[in-house]
């Protein structure tokens, strides 16, 4: 049982983060202060929707300015903190050449390098950190493994590595990393928040995530041929961000939570916004054979036969039970595909061929 005190600090690394603007700002409005790690305080482009936050609401924002790569980096802004949310991580899918490099270090160092500087704070007890489903599996077709055809937090990614799937293999070997170093002292905990395909409004129009690009690709034609059977977990993003605060502050929460509403193929996805958003798209209408995209597929991007084979036509599911218990409540993911596409477009990331 870790009981914290709601009068302390509580330390987000990069606050800037999809993610993390809504901790941040749930945060504030409980009346928090809040330390938040960014890499320049002074780039109005990455704080500018957080001061504005602030002002709105009871909690106190204080800016530190930390880079993932540098030891010692951190040791400031955690200080005074009982919790330590980390969520911060790189975000590269493509156009790298060394995925060591570019991916896994920069995340088992820039984990390393916070929990080390939890390590040398005497005030931290409880790190909650942002994983994903990543480190539960690395590819759909590791759904045969498991037990009930049902993906828990038992499970761990053990298919990915830094040649195949690189990225889910970052997450991974970032929380094993975590792990270790939690399991060799004894003096804070530290609870884990694995989402699916993290969906749903952003906070700033200045947000990159994949949730964005995959939506763009479903509306603007470039799939307009159909789409391979691909299934997905999809949460919320504010759902993701409520569950850290009840990592954090529930004394009894440990070990590793899914966070995940439903599974979707991206024919479903396509399907839910052609019946919102009817003209002026180009939503695919079917789904591709596998045969034709395991042929033709790594030609229209960065996509291997290997993930072909491994991913299309397997339907993944998830036990969320765990979460559930925490005191997650789940929106459904039409609702919130709907309300995230409906941002990008008013945002003027996605145009219709109406308004062109």
């Amino acid at each position: 049982m870790t009981n914290i005190d709601a009068k302390a600090p509580v330390c987000v690394t990069g606050a800037s983060g999809y993610i993390a603007g809504w901790i941040v700002r749930y945060l504030l409005e409980e009346g928090y202060t809040v330390h938040a790690t960014v890499r320049d305080p002074s780039k109005q482009s990455s704080v500018g929707h957080l001061q504005a936050i602030a002002e709105a609401q009871p909690g106190t924002l204080k800016l530190f300015a930390s880079d993932l790569n540098q030891p010692g980096s951190f040791d400031e802004a955690v200080q005074g903190c009982q919790v330590v949310m980390h969520t911060a991580s790189p975000f590269v899918l493509s156009g790298y050449d060394d995925a060591e490099a570019a991916l896994v270090r920069p995340a088992v160092d820039g984990t390393r390098n916070v929990l080390e500087a939890v390590n040398r704070c005497a005030d931290v007890q409880r790190v909650v950190l942002t994983s994903s489903v990543a480190g539960i599996y690395g590819d759909s077709a590791d759904i045969r493994n498991t037990e009930n055809g049902v993906f828990t937090e038992a499970d761990w990614n053990t298919t990915s590595s830094v040649d195949h799937n690189p990225y889910q293999y970052s997450k991974v070997a970032a929380e094993r990393v975590a792990w270790e170093i939690c399991k060799a002292q004894s003096r804070w905990d530290m609870v884990t928040i694995n989402p699916a395909m993290v969906l749903g409004p952003s906070l700033t129009n200045a947000s990159q995530s994949a949730s964005i690009d995959l939506l763009r690709q479903l509306a603007d034609g470039r799939l307009r041929d159909g789409v391979p059977r691909l299934s997905m977990g999809i949460v919320d993003v504010r759902e993701v961000a409520r569950a850290h605060l009840l990592a954090a502050f529930t004394p009894d929460a440990e070990g590793r939570y899914i966070l995940c509403s439903a599974s979707r193929t991206m024919l479903r996805m396509a399907t839910t916004l052609k019946s919102r958003f009817r003209d002026g798209y180009r939503f695919p209408k079917r789904e591709l054979p596998k045969p034709l995209v395991w042929l033709f597929g790594p030609m229209k991007g960065p996509v291997t036969r290997r993930f072909i084979s491994r991913n299309a036509g397997y339907d993944v599911r998830f036990d969320n039970s765990r979460s559930r218990a925490l005191g997650v409540e789940y929106r459904t993911p039409e609702d919130t595909l709907v309300e995230h596409f409906q941002q990008i477009v008013d945002d003027g990331q996605i145009r219709s061929r109406k308004a062109a």
